[in-house]
């Protein structure tokens, strides 16, 4: 039978719930501007009533209710929702970690400006006009030799500046990689105490809050996918693994660094496999790091050293002022001594490679002078060899497009004096990390200005230009072989050795040219003889590189190339600056859209709490009045 306080029973459960319901209220207030909170709300069931079947049952009308109690306290979350901003959380954190550094290197070319490299070269080539004009005086000459001087400044201080930018992305690198595994060590640490606190029957809303949001924090940083199917192993999945399962955190690994001649690499700690990510904050800065930034130190590489080849060229065969020949107007620092450029790449002491950078034919050619021959050019190339078909309606100037055209790492060009020049490009296979104490070579990666394979089917390379003995596979030259020169038609005057790497870092004005200026060469001797004092040809030759098409690759003169770069980075900063807003604008409606559900609404709040505390008044009323009714039959009833 039902008892005589159960009134007081049902009033103090009401005056419970409501008092919930008020605390839940407040602490929702009271979180209104905290990060990552969601409001909770308290969902309110009828107690158990009585009776329950059974043959014990009392007969009554119908079952009679227990008042009400607190069945849970649920945080309002949209689950798919939350995979949304997941998933789109990684391209918004790339995008605004790439797009600084872009804004880094605009400001860095200054293209165009009286201050940029491009300026101070068109002073560089105007000042070998004046000495074209005036050969014979030495003000010109000093002249020369002060904006060369002006000139290497600027292409020293633009290299220096993409290298530093360089490294402060492998420095952030570090950084964010050390994020990385903090929060993967926090997430499942929360997560231990999620699955404790649940296995007492409690709802860990405040701590789920915070998992939610270091999880939020890490899918701007790496692309991640989470798993909640069971609720008893959360789980985090990147780069085809999982990072976090339940209470297990696991981490990255750096190897490599700035110290050991390269850059810190990511591995997985646990197995020591390469991490590849597809998006995130982390993955841009690995990008810019990599890729934008060590493009564009190739691209300034490659220009400084064709430069530089370009300008020797002309000046070696030239007579100074005072009868001297043979000087390079820029020094020249070969990668190997070896006058045949074999090294020793694997350090065993025996030589096993040829680090040559160009090779020119023998024969003179007519540019555009049909060749009548067929066949297949092979040249090195990102990932493997190239095949370059040529046929025999070909000119010479088709099939050098064709190879410029290629995407093959040489390139091609006739020289001044017509002969076919076969040079090496910045290798496409990069490596940025090198292992501790292993040179570059020896850990594969491929040097730059190193020309790795060259063969030819037919006769144009062999019989035709004059570079190679002989076609096919038995004359090709290679050079992961000692002596590769051998195969060469030409001597070592036909041929120069690969540079030690970046040269735009190390370019700089032959010492023996600034000890004595009348050593710069103007003219152009005659038969073995020196040049006449008033001969200005070689200076004029020059200045003429200014405007010819010199540049190799897809790039016709130094002026395209200066246009060209400029144009890539402010393409580069347009389409960042358009991806970043773009994403925000995504973000934006995705987290208005969580606010609408998770955030917390004061005026919604404010109207609970009026309800709650008028459902806790009424509470108190009832228990009151039940208080008085048991006042009347306990004490105020006769015996």
């Amino acid at each position: 039978m039902t008892s005589t306080f159960q009134g007081i029973e049902i009033g103090k459960r009401g005056v419970h719930v409501h008092q919930q319901g008020l605390n839940t209220t407040g602490h929702n207030l009271t979180n209104t501007n905290t990060e990552g909170y969601s409001r909770q709300r308290v969902e309110i069931v009828p107690f158990e009533p009585i009776y329950l079947p059974g043959l014990n049952r009392e007969e009554t009308p119908g079952q009679i209710g227990q008042g009400t109690v607190v069945e849970r306290i649920e945080r309002l979350r949209d689950q798919l929702l939350d995979k949304r901003i997941i998933s789109q959380a990684s391209s918004e954190g790339y995008w605004t970690a790439r797009d600084p550094y872009l804004r880094a290197m605009d400001h860095i070319y200054l293209e165009p400006g009286d201050n940029s490299v491009r300026s101070k070269m068109d002073e560089f080539w105007d000042a070998w006009q004046e000495l074209s004009l005036h050969p014979a005086d030495g003000a010109p000459r000093t002249a020369v030799l002060e904006r060369g001087r002006t000139l290497i400044d600027g292409i020293h201080e633009r290299y220096n500046m993409l290298k530093d930018l360089q490294i402060m992305a492998d420095e952030d690198i570090a950084l964010t990689v050390a994020k990385v595994n903090d929060y993967s060590r926090q997430i499942a640490e929360l997560d231990n105490v999620i699955q404790k606190v649940r296995a007492q029957g409690d709802n860990p809303n405040d701590l789920l809050d915070r998992r939610d949001l270091l999880v939020d924090k890490l899918s701007s940083i790496i692309d991640i996918t989470i798993d909640t199917r069971d609720p008893d192993e959360f789980m985090v999945h990147t780069a085809g693994l999982v990072l976090v399962q339940g209470s297990v955190g696991r981490t990255f690994d750096m190897i490599g660094g700035i110290e050991s001649g390269g850059f810190n690499e990511i591995i997985w700690g646990e197995t020591r496999q390469a991490v590849h990510f597809k998006n995130g904050s982390l993955k841009a800065l690995i990008d810019i790091r990599d890729r934008t930034i060590q493009d564009e130190i190739k691209v300034l590489d490659s220009m400084t050293m064709n430069f530089i080849d370009l300008v020797n060229e002309i000046h070696r065969e030239a007579y100074g002022a005072n009868g001297v020949t043979g000087n390079n107007f820029f020094s020249e620092y070969p990668f190997v001594t070896n006058v045949n450029g074999n090294y020793d790449r694997d350090g065993d002491g025996n030589y096993d490679s040829s680090y040559i950078y160009r090779i020119n034919g023998v024969n003179t050619l007519e540019a555009q002078a049909q060749t009548g021959l067929e066949g297949v050019i092979t040249l090195s190339a990102a990932g493997g060899n190239m095949d370059i078909p040529y046929y025999s309606t070909d000119t010479v100037t088709d099939i050098i497009t064709r190879i410029n055209n290629s995407g093959a790492e040489v390139v091609a060009r006739l020289n001044r004096d017509g002969r076919l020049s076969l040079k090496a490009t910045p290798s496409d296979n990069y490596q940025s990390g090198i292992p501790v104490n292993v040179s570059p070579e020896i850990a594969g990666r491929n040097p730059d200005f190193v020309i790795r394979h060259i063969e030819d089917s037919g006769h144009f390379l062999e019989g035709y230009a004059g570079i190679l003995l002989a076609s096919g596979p038995e004359g090709a030259y290679d050079w992961e072989e000692a002596d590769a020169a051998a195969v060469l038609r030409g001597g070592a005057e036909d041929y120069a050795l690969a540079p030690f790497a970046h040269p735009s870092g190390w370019i700089d004005i032959n010492p023996a040219l600034m000890r004595d200026p009348s050593s710069v060469a103007a003219g152009f001797g005659f038969n073995g003889r020196a040049a006449n004092p008033g001969n200005g040809e070689a200076a004029l030759a020059i200045a003429a590189i200014r405007n010819t098409q010199v540049m190799v690759g897809r790039i016709g003169t130094f002026d395209d190339y200066f246009a060209e770069t400029a144009g890539r980075i402010g393409e580069l900063g347009r389409e960042s600056g358009t991806q970043l807003e773009t994403e925000n604008q995504i973000m934006k409606n995705l987290h208005e859209m969580r606010q609408s559900v998770s955030g917390v609404n004061i005026d919604e709040e404010l109207s609970n709490l009026i309800r709650y505390q008028q459902g806790y008044a009424a509470s108190a009323r009832f228990i009151t009045t039940v208080n008085a009714m048991l006042d009347t039959l306990i004490n105020r009833m006769g015996v």
